[in-house]
């Protein structure tokens, strides 16, 4: 889940495609020219003058990997392209990789092991990395980048298969969707912050933080004694991840240069798939078989090592290209008041669909003020973007195509993505009456399609040259899969439940990476950074709402059905027992245990009737879209 926001959600994610091979990211070697005029015949494919390849790697980079949201809203030239000397050593630098693993050293041996390391490793005359930082220094922080990626994106997704597990605990089962929502909103709502405070501060500072943050919610998670204690921690474990992402993200476009960088964002999209697929997979087996705290418990030592390497081996003037800022210099540009209304409007609207109707009747004075609430929210975030000189949204972006059906089209997306896989474990564990473990363990599968798919995407677009055919392959793909999950039922054979979810995440693989590619090959390269983190934060709206809304749905969905359908002695004992625990449907009597079932299959038909429905208007959507090809490289 990831664009899953994504981070919360994620991620989310996200699933960027390049390789060290793609041509796309190859440097320009001449001057890049203005984007010509493109002529595009009736099939929405151009006919006229092509993208030339070379100002789409400019593009590429001039932007940070498309996880981060937090990124420089005033595009400048990075450093990355300012020397010739870089790329001369970035050759060399290629040629010596193969040496680069038998030169690293240990980072499990004392601190002042580390400290020699950097030491001997500065004096090194030639690396091929920016900021003056040497080979084993550099593999120092981008190893722990990439164990805190791993671990964050982990974190974002074990809630898919063990969140019945948890609210089971607390018996809460009715409050599910609390334990991602939280997450993704904080992920989304606050990493514009990290980027515009490190551009400041330099990258150390809120790289550190939100470690910190991450550590601390995580052991908190671990020792959470109520459900509303659970759900403040994912809350702040979401800020706390999603900066670590975005400035990992940052961090590691400051130190490669766009010659090597490829290679290095493969290994980045690589770790994130492993980690969001062992977080859904292993989610379960690990609540099952020693408790659903430790899956928290287990990340800590990996964060703790993370957190003692990266003081030591992080340059403190990391990212301060044009001087150190104070803190309040560095938020006057920033739009804050456009943050907060966006991250209030979204959780009065949360607040209203997750407690309307399943915890207080929609005439609730709570339910009433969050509508309301929400109503007046939405149309003065609208006015305050439109007149703020730095946007969080800028309103153009999603007004004028085809970014706008890129973005909108993407954000669908990542509302059917997620209404999908929050959804399905509950469907093995209340209807087919699975454990955790097997639940998680079906997922696999299409964890593994989603994230070779999104390998794949780029490479076929550099074949083809055709910016819309993995979109069209993604939406189409997006509407089989869930009508394949409305027509299931719990009397098909096992290997089938696994080959129903396949197309939703082989969408996702083509949709994702597709979308970013395709919207900055059609933005001028002074929007590159704005445009990129509107689509981010697109997506990661689409993450909760799809968690959300799908949530609202089976909940209210599940009161009428059990009412309709439980019929004995014991009626309201059994529906107030299985609302509150998932795990106590296996435990009814027979007669008790069928219309549970059915109640709980029906209610679950209706969340992907509605994913469905997405679905729809995400293709409708990107059907339409007109984009330019890219040309041969020259």
């Amino acid at each position: 889940m990831a664009e899953t926001n994504h981070r919360a959600g994620g991620p989310n994610p996200s699933s960027h495609t390049a390789t060290e091979n793609t041509p796309l990211l190859f440097p320009p070697r001449n001057d890049t020219p203005a984007i010509e005029e493109v002529l595009v015949d009736n099939d929405g494919d151009s006919t006229g003058t092509d993208v030339d390849p070379n100002e789409f790697d400019l593009m590429l980079s001039r932007t940070t990997s498309f996880t981060a949201i937090g990124i420089e809203t005033n595009p400048q030239e990075s450093s990355m392209l300012r020397s010739s000397r870089i790329h001369h050593h970035a050759k060399r630098g290629s040629r010596n990789s193969s040496r680069v693993s038998t030169r690293r050293k240990s980072i499990s041996g004392s601190i002042r092991s580390i400290r020699e390391t950097i030491e001997d490793d500065d004096e090194e005359p030639k690396s091929p990395f920016l900021g003056g930082v040497g080979v084993k220094r550099f593999w120092l922080i981008f190893g722990g980048v990439l164990l805190t990626y791993t671990l964050s994106s982990f974190d974002s997704t074990i809630m898919v298969s063990s969140h019945p597990v948890i609210t089971s605990y607390f018996h809460a089962s009715n409050s599910a969707s609390w334990l991602s929502t939280a997450f993704l909103l904080t992920s989304t709502s606050f990493q514009p912050i990290f980027g515009r405070l490190s551009d400041a501060m330099g990258r150390k500072p809120p790289y550190i933080f939100s470690m910190i943050l991450f550590l601390v919610s995580t052991i908190w998670c671990a020792l959470a004694q109520s459900m509303t204690s659970f759900i403040i921690a994912r809350a702040v474990c979401g800020l706390g991840a999603g900066g670590v992402m975005s400035m990992g993200s940052i961090i590691t476009s400051d130190l490669i240069p766009i010659e090597i960088r490829g290679a290095y964002q493969s290994y980045l999209n690589i770790v994130f798939g492993i980690g969001a697929a062992s977080g859904a997979a292993l989610g379960g087996a690990i609540a099952d078989h020693l408790g659903w705290r430790w899956e928290f418990g287990v990340q800590v030592p990996g964060l703790i090592l993370c957190l003692i390497v990266s003081c030591f081996v992080i340059p403190n003037d990391l990212g301060l290209n044009r001087g150190k800022k104070t803190l309040k210099e560095a938020l006057s540009v920033f739009d804050y008041k456009g943050s907060l209304l966006l991250m209030a409007t979204i959780t009065f609207f949360i607040l209203a669909i997750n407690l309307g109707g399943n915890i207080y009747p929609w005439t609730h004075p709570l339910i009433l003020t969050c509508i309301i609430l929400t109503i007046i929210g939405l149309p003065l975030f609208i006015i305050t973007e439109y007149y703020a000189s730095q946007p969080v949204m800028p309103l153009s972006l999603i007004t004028h195509n085809p970014r706008g059906s890129l973005i909108i089209g993407n954000a669908l997306g990542a509302i059917v993505i997620n209404a999908v896989l929050f959804n399905i474990p509950l469907y093995f564990q209340a209807v087919l009456l699975e454990s955790p473990t097997a639940s998680g363990l079906r997922l696999i599968i299409p964890s593994i399609a989603a994230s070779a798919i999104g390998t794949l995407t780029g490479f076929l677009i550099t074949w083809t040259r055709n910016l819309k055919t993995p979109l069209v392959l993604g939406v189409s793909l997006y509407v089989i899969g869930t009508i394949g999950l409305v027509a299931m039922n719990r009397s098909l054979p096992n290997w089938v439940y696994v080959l129903l979810l396949i197309p939703s995440s082989m969408g996702q693989g083509f949709q994702m990476p597709g979308s970013f590619m395709s919207v900055l090959a059609v933005s001028e390269q002074g929007e590159q950074a704005v445009v990129t983190t509107t689509l981010v934060l697109w997506r990661s709206m689409g993450q909760v709402l799809g968690v959300a809304v799908s949530s609202l749905i089976v909940q209210n969905s599940l009161v009428g059905f059990l009412n309709a359908n439980v019929v004995g002695p014991d009626k309201e004992k059994v529906i107030e027992a299985v609302r509150s625990s998932v795990q106590a449907v296996a435990g009814l009597e027979p007669h008790y245990r069928d219309q549970v079932i059915d109640s709980y299959a029906e209610a679950l038909k209706a969340a992907y009737v509605f994913a469905l429905v997405v679905s729809i208007l995400s293709f409708a959507i990107t059907i339409g879209i007109k984009l330019p090809k890219l040309g041969f490289r020259k």
